[in-house]
């Protein structure tokens, strides 16, 4: 039985938390939050042992493995702890705010040889593994993404200096799939403002933004972010010769001269998510975890390089 803790016991943190105590490979031994109302509230639920300090449970606790699954400003050297102790983890994105620490614990946590995942949930979709098949052969030209959607209420989330802004935070996922299905991204240029959401209070986030990008291959791309909408919509849209990969929300169109073939999905992401993460644990196999922790950095960093360019009005080129 694999004993797991979570830190974080609120928002993502939940969804984890249910679902690592529906495995029945895991036993949920402890869960920690800074509001120990709502760590001992999810203790009780499941039946583990809480703690409002991540240090002191990794100490008392003897885990297996550790989901981190708080707000990217308040890490510390959390994952380092973990991994010294060769407890494999699961953290969720954004990974940090600064390339530089995420890049130093992704060394730490590669030398550690423990099996590390990031949040990336959505490759782990049924749809996206259909589209991830039918793209392998082909040559992509253009790229097309967007992640519109409704303003967040959580405090840390409206201020740059805490979340990263929504590229970082949130439009991330939609980055991530562009990375995932077309390849990795070599160079960008970002305008981002703060145009129309002016009643938010202490918000300092961009509310629109625009990101061109060119791919390791060659192919070029545009994504559009923002959070001026009543509702919320995200999608990719791969097109090569006569071919175009249509991702809308979960939605699967594939469209050539002669048909349009649509999947819809059938599959919980985040469960598929933890069962994967745990087998890979279980068979010691890294293989299984679709969205690594280097695969987290890869695109924590290009969304932290479309903030400055966005800041400095130029092109940002990101070394492979």
């Amino acid at each position: 039985m694999i004993k797991a803790g979570v830190m974080g016991a609120g928002g993502m943190g939940a969804v984890h938390i249910k679902n690592l105590h529906g495995n029945e490979h895991v036993q949920l031994a402890a869960i920690c939050d800074t509001n120990e109302a709502l760590a001992k509230q999810q203790a009780e639920l499941y039946g583990a042992a809480y703690y409002t300090d991540g240090s002191t449970m990794l100490e008392q606790e003897p885990l297996d493995v550790l989901y981190v699954c708080i707000p990217p400003f308040c890490h510390g050297d959390i994952e380092e702890q973990a991994a010294a102790k060769g407890i494999h983890l699961m953290v969720e994105k954004p990974l940090g705010l600064d390339v530089e620490s995420v890049r130093h614990k992704a060394k730490v946590i590669a030398e550690s040889g423990i099996i590390a995942a990031s949040g990336y949930c959505l490759r782990y979709l049924d749809t996206v593994a259909i589209a991830k098949d039918f793209l392998k052969d082909k040559k992509i030209g253009m790229v097309r993404a967007h992640y519109i959607t409704t303003p967040v209420p959580t405090p840390w989330w409206r201020k740059k200096a805490l979340s990263g802004g929504q590229l970082v935070e949130q439009s991330t996922h939609t980055m991530d799939l562009v990375r995932y299905l077309c390849g990795d991204i070599t160079r960008l240029y970002a305008d981002m403002k703060l145009l129309l959401v002016n009643d938010i209070p202490d918000l300092d986030i961009p509310d629109v933004g625009a990101i061109q990008f060119v791919l390791d291959s060659g192919a070029v791309g545009h994504m559009q972010t923002g959070f001026i909408q009543f509702d919320h919509r995200s999608g990719i849209e791969i097109m090569g010769r006569d071919f175009r990969v249509v991702l809308d929300g979960t939605t699967l169109s594939i469209v050539d001269k002669e048909k349009e073939v649509v999947y819809r999905s059938k599959t919980d992401f985040y469960k598929n998510l933890t069962n994967a993460f745990i087998d890979a644990i279980r068979s010691n196999d890294p293989s299984l975890v679709l969205a690594t922790y280097e695969d987290g950095f890869k695109t924590l960093e290009v969304t932290l390089a479309a903030n400055e360019s966005a800041e400095t009005g130029q092109p940002v080129t990101i070394q492979p």
